[in-house]
């Protein structure tokens, strides 16, 4: 065997990342419950830029149904309101000084069907991320054993651990997509 081999590490934090991105999609995908990562997506335009959310204020869950968001300078609580509204989200905020009020609404049944088909499509774009990672790590295999560099079962054992990782991530997308549906189903 040459100094050449497979990076399986590589594979394998490349299809953790796969995850990860799912893992923050799922967080600003609303369930009707409040969660401070609901407004992770949201960005603020001040200081004549775009802005996180959490970079203007404190971003707090004081009920179970609501979040609040302590703006920390006063000329700022309109472009938050603003930008809260307008995030897609599909919440009211309301201003109370200098606190913005966001009633997290109740998920009507429709609603929540929506919402499941989001997060399926979601854990698909994952799925395919991480099958994108194996198709890679293979073609670097096939290249390896075509230069001669690695023996044909030392390709097989390589591909063997590729499609390993690649079994358990998409397991583990599979385990966060009935999660989210589940949180998302409950009344």
């Amino acid at each position: 065997m040459s100094d050449e081999e497979l990076d399986l590490n590589d594979i394998e934090r490349r299809m953790k990342g796969a995850v990860e991105a799912l893992k923050h999609e799922y967080a600003g995908l609303r369930s009707g419950r409040a969660t401070t990562s609901l407004l992770d997506p949201v960005t603020v335009d001040v200081y004549g830029a775009n802005m996180p959310l959490n970079q203007v204020g404190t971003v707090g869950v004081p009920e179970p149904r609501m979040l609040s968001v302590q703006v920390w300078d006063k000329s700022n609580v309109s472009a938050v309101e603003k930008a809260i509204r307008n995030s897609g989200l599909g919440l009211n905020p309301m201003i109370d000084g200098q606190l913005v009020r966001i009633p997290i609404p109740e998920l009507n049944e429709e609603r929540r069907a929506e919402l499941a088909k989001v997060a399926a499509k979601y854990a698909e774009t994952g799925r395919i991320a991480i099958r994108n990672v194996r198709r890679d790590g293979m073609d670097q295999l096939k290249k390896m054993e075509k230069d001669k560099s690695i023996s044909e079962d030392d390709h097989k054992m390589y591909a063997d651990e590729v499609q390993e990782l690649t079994n358990k991530f998409v397991g583990e997308v599979d385990e966060l997509l009935q999660a989210k549906e589940k949180e998302i189903m409950q009344v």
